[in-house]
């Protein structure tokens, strides 16, 4: 089984964001690991635990920095990592980045072979649209299992529980699908120390927008 969980690198809230002139997000400034996406990366590496021969590559579109958060994934046990940074995605919108994160899972099938599942958070912490998931999930064709309380897999099917305001229900989607996540789900691990030395000999991978 081969997951792809996507993670966003996000300005620091406790720091000072600022904008740059032409009114975008300084990326480049302090940032971290969208405290979201940690939720289906702590997923990703539980079903990774309890399937066999299971493989959980973390990925990201963003700045040279942003692959810090590709590298907290990695400490926190994920097996590589893959970074699509170019200059002409700066400033993407929400459909933008779908088609880049789209694309960029295609490749990974081409390099690794067959993606079985894609988890996502349900929303990042900057730009929190909350759509990208879905847009993703319609430009590869996957079905969709989204705001997602707790996920177990069954054979070649995926069980999502889903929580409103009075009321849970269950769904059932085959796989390969793609799945997001609320922080309701698990608690994310800390990374170890033997986790973040494993962490540097990790394959991470970066590609510009053309490949």
């Amino acid at each position: 089984m081969r997951i792809v969980t996507f993670v966003k690198y996000v300005p620091d809230a406790a720091g000072d964001p600022e904008f740059l002139d032409d009114n975008t997000v300084d990326r480049e400034s302090d940032g971290l690991l969208s405290e979201l996406d940690e939720y289906p990366v702590e997923l990703a590496l539980t079903l990774a635990e309890e399937a066999d021969d299971a493989e959980v590559i973390a990925l990201t579109v963003g700045p040279d920095d942003a692959v810090d958060a590709v590298r907290k994934a990695l400490q926190m046990g994920a097996d590589s990592g893959v970074h699509i940074v170019d200059d002409a995605i700066a400033g993407s919108d929400a459909l933008a980045t779908a088609k880049v994160l789209a694309a960029a899972v295609k490749k990974v099938e081409e390099e690794e072979g067959p993606v079985d599942l894609i988890l996502t958070g349900f929303a990042s912490t900057d730009g929190n649209t909350s759509v990208v998931p879905t847009q993703v999930a319609e430009l590869l064709g996957l079905p969709a299992a989204t705001v997602v309380s707790a996920a177990e897999l069954d054979g070649q099917t995926i069980k999502a529980r889903r929580d409103g305001d009075s009321s849970s229900r269950t769904i059932e989607v085959q796989l390969p699908a793609l799945v997001s996540v609320t922080d309701q789900t698990n608690d994310p691990r800390y990374p170890s120390f033997k986790g973040i030395m494993a962490a540097k000999k990790k394959p991470l991978e970066e590609y510009d927008l053309s490949e």
